[in-house]
């Protein structure tokens, strides 16, 4: 074990598979305690299963992050079980691959229900938590498609523009409390939401764009990103937009 977030508590939303296993895994591996949340109860006790095999410690708890009464219970696990949340990774998310004039309404109020209301409850319920702690910090994970446009991903680009705009208000709102809140901004990323389009080389060269690194990125290239967020290394930032999408937005 190394020691970059020893002793601090880490809920992280969507671990079970993906972006947010990787961050779990690293969390853990650098000396947190891992409250794996997710909807998909098998994938995240595997999560958990695997970081306990490795040393560390973990408990899962089934979280819809679009419900109020799923967050309460989920904080109130990690309290229960580790006394505190220390660091809120707010990464589960889905994503539509239409454009506006295909999207439907209830594609639409789908994706904010997660992609958007989620990490506004999340902000919301650990808050108490965090400020009886004396601080802490909070990573939403937007988008470079919370940056800038692209076609066919309109309803997606809406929720990831809304997180780094909450990102801010709450940077703001929190700041007395010593809790930090920042967003993260990842290019395309190999995971299981996006495996789908990786595999024709064709839409691999679109999605990727102007990326400078012209591949995708694995999910531990985030995940460490997420480790500084959620260190004490990164204390004198917040409402900051971390971009890890090589590229993709300087081109």
């Amino acid at each position: 074990m190394a020691d970059r977030v020893k002793g601090k508590v880490a809920l992280v939303t969507g671990a079970a598979m993906g972006m947010g296993r990787a961050h779990s895994l690293l969390l853990a591996h650098e000396g947190a305690k891992v409250v794996v949340a997710d909807i998909a109860e098998e994938a995240g006790q595997k999560t958990v299963a695997d970081i306990q095999a490795a040393g560390g410690e973990a408990i899962f708890v089934k979280l819809d992050v679009s419900k109020a009464e799923d967050w309460e219970r989920a904080v109130q696990a990690a309290v229960t079980a580790y006394g505190t949340v220390n660091v809120l990774v707010n990464n589960a998310g889905i994503l539509i691959s239409k454009t506006l004039d295909q999207t439907t309404e209830a594609e639409w109020d789908r994706i904010f229900s997660i992609n958007a209301k989620g990490p506004f409850l999340g902000c919301k319920t650990v808050f108490p938590v965090m400020q009886k702690a004396g601080g802490g910090s909070i990573i939403n994970i937007s988008s470079i498609y919370g940056l800038v446009g692209a076609p066919a991903a309109a309803a997606y680009e809406a929720t990831k523009g809304a997180v780094r705009l909450l990102t801010k208000a709450a940077a703001v709102d929190f700041a007395r409390d010593h809790i930090r809140v920042n967003s993260l901004h990842p290019g395309v990323i190999k995971t299981e939401m996006t495996k789908g389009m990786l595999v024709d080389p064709a839409i691999v060269k679109a999605a990727l764009g102007p990326a400078l690194i012209a591949r995708p990125a694995e999910p531990e290239e985030v995940s460490y990103a997420v480790l500084f967020l959620a260190s004490d290394e990164s204390s004198y930032m917040t409402g900051s937009e971390v971009v890890v999408d090589g590229g993709y937005s300087a081109n």
